[in-house]
């Protein structure tokens, strides 16, 4: 088989020295042919060092790794979290039109539309003031208790979709530290107060014991044991659920072939729905449904995904960058860096392959970020002057939700543009030394400072734009990343929907408990941790 992994090598080795901006010198119209469109945004990925013979490389690979058949074969329910044995159909709540699914001889989509169905139901009647507390007072307050993919989705979409927030308040706890929960309790009112507890067993130990509190807080705030008017779950574990004092009927349940990171699209992002209402939720899967039917169904050449997932094992394999920075300018999207990072990071995170050898290369790159321009005026000198290249992955819209602060709007999109081309450009020695001579410098010191003003530029960036943060952008945003991730994780061969990697730590925090409690001895323990443990006791 051709190893098309050396050829990129090969030829990377001929190029990496060359400035990107040479290659707009040599094709007047390479915007043109390194950009793309889907669901009314552009992705521009010109300015990176690719040129057509490396992204025909990586079209061949992707198609060497079955891209193509492993993305048809998710979409078709076939089980491809084999790790597990679960189909993976995270789509199939976003499947408005309801196109059968079969999952084990079975469709579906019934069931699906049902709990979206139910989802907005009860979303209405909690909205107009149908259902109430114990005291008969409509809820002004609804509390998200979650963690990872129950927390990280819904907090950032929530904080994204702002401007059509139009239902109860909404808050977000995730942290087991005891000062998330009581910091977020302490302004509400309990009798208006509506707790959801979002876990798919229903044994998350942060969320459990988050949701222990929250309730005997309004347990006792109220002077009444039975507060089931409060309790919503999203769980599948009907049995424990109960036991929590949770009516059945409040009980929204999702299949096990919606992992927690892609579980915003149903029960999960009811505290999106409470907080927009069912019209605009359903506008947010419309946009991830675009994509999805723009990923199924584009050419590999003007595939968006495709494109943005070739740019990632090129920045990240070829070029030998370890991290991507993630850069909205939009500071509604201050936790989408955040979100991706466990979309990107717990997905493709691994270092076995399918077949359980060892992967020969690295997977997933560090994800982070902040939003422009807070971010300029902090880690954007590593990103400019730093010994390390990090390639930057820009959003933007076209227009804001605010028309009296246009010019504001204005403002931010000339310094997303302009980092951008900074990063390109950069300043060679003769443009510095220029610039200090002007300030009357002569000799040693206008070439001292002269080299601290020099930017060795050629920094790769992409640039998402998008027409205007809405529920449908939202949605095709949050779409085309997790479909990145997807093709990422099929090029380098892995699993990108289990998560082995978290369970260790669960197992021996479990049993830690005992020994910071002073129940149990530590017997056996490391040096270090034994000594940590003495250290923690006042």
């Amino acid at each position: 088989m051709r190893d098309i992994w050396n050829d990129l090598q090969n030829h990377h080795s001929h190029i990496k020295d060359r400035p990107i901006v040479d290659l707009f010198d040599v094709d007047g119209t390479r915007f043109s042919h390194f950009s793309t469109n889907a669901v009314d945004m552009v992705l521009d990925y010109s300015k990176t060092n690719m040129d057509g013979t490396a992204r025909g490389l990586l079209f061949d690979l992707m198609r060497q790794t079955g891209v193509e058949a492993k993305r048809d074969a998710m979409f078709a329910g076939e089980k491809i979290n084999d790790t597990e044995g679960r189909a993976v159909l995270h789509t199939a709540l976003r499947n408005l039109a309801g196109v059968p699914i079969v999952l084990d001889g079975a469709d579906v989509m019934p069931s699906v539309l049902q709990t979206l169905e139910d989802m907005k139901l009860f979303s209405s009647a909690v909205r107009d003031g149908t259902l109430t507390g114990v005291a008969g007072k409509p809820f002004t307050d609804v509390v998200n208790i979650g963690i990872g993919g129950s927390d990280l989705g819904p907090v950032m979409a929530t904080a994204a979709m702002s401007p059509y927030h139009d239902g109860p308040r909404t808050h977000f706890v995730s942290n087991v530290d005891g000062a998330d929960i009581h910091d977020t309790l302490k302004g509400l009112n309990p009798e208006t107060t509506l707790l959801i507890i979002a876990s798919k067993t229903f044994t998350t130990i942060e969320t459990m014991a988050n949701a222990q509190t929250a309730t005997d807080w309004m347990k006792s705030a109220l002077s009444v044991d039975d507060i089931s008017d409060h309790l919503v779950a999203l769980s599948t574990a009907a049995d424990k659920t109960a036991a929590f004092g949770v009516k059945p009927e409040r009980v929204f349940g999702f299949e096990d072939w919606v992992g927690g990171r892609y579980s915003v699209w149903g029960p999960i992002g009811l505290s999106l729905m409470l907080a927009i209402g069912g019209d605009d939720f359903v506008q947010f899967l419309q946009g991830a449904h675009e994509m999805d039917t723009h990923f199924k169904t584009a050419p590999m050449e003007q595939n968006m995904p495709m494109a943005l997932a070739m740019v990632g094992v090129w920045h990240s394999n070829i070029c030998g960058y370890a991290t991507r920075a993630v850069l909205p300018y939009e500071q509604r999207l201050t936790r989408l860096p955040a979100y991706l990072q466990q979309l990107d990071m717990e997905s493709n995170g691994k270092g076995v392959a399918m077949n359980g050898v060892d992967l020969p290369r690295d997977s997933g790159p560090i994800v982070w970020g902040e939003p422009g321009t807070n971010g300029q005026h902090a880690f954007y000198q590593l990103i400019h002057q730093g010994t390390r290249v990090i390639p930057c992955e820009f959003m933007v819209a076209q227009s804001g939700h605010e028309p009296d602060l246009a010019h504001q709007h204005e403002l931010l999109q000339a310094n997303c543009l302009a980092q951008s081309e900074a990063l390109m450009l950069g300043r060679s020695v003769n443009e510095a030394r220029a610039l200090m001579a002007a300030t009357d410098l002569t000799g040693d010191e206008l070439e001292r400072q002269a080299r601290h003003r020099v930017f060795k530029g050629s920094r790769p960036s992409t640039t998402l734009i998008y027409p205007k943060l809405t529920p449908y952008t939202l949605g095709a945003i949050i779409a085309l990343y997790e479909h990145r991730v997807f093709v990422e994780g099929v090029i380098w061969g892995l699993n990108s929907f289990d998560q082995w990697g978290v369970e260790l730590g669960k197992v021996l925090a479990t049993e830690m408990q005992g020994y910071v409690s002073g129940a149990d001895a530590p017997d056996g323990k490391d040096g270090s941790t034994l000594g940590l443990l003495a250290a923690l006791k006042p």
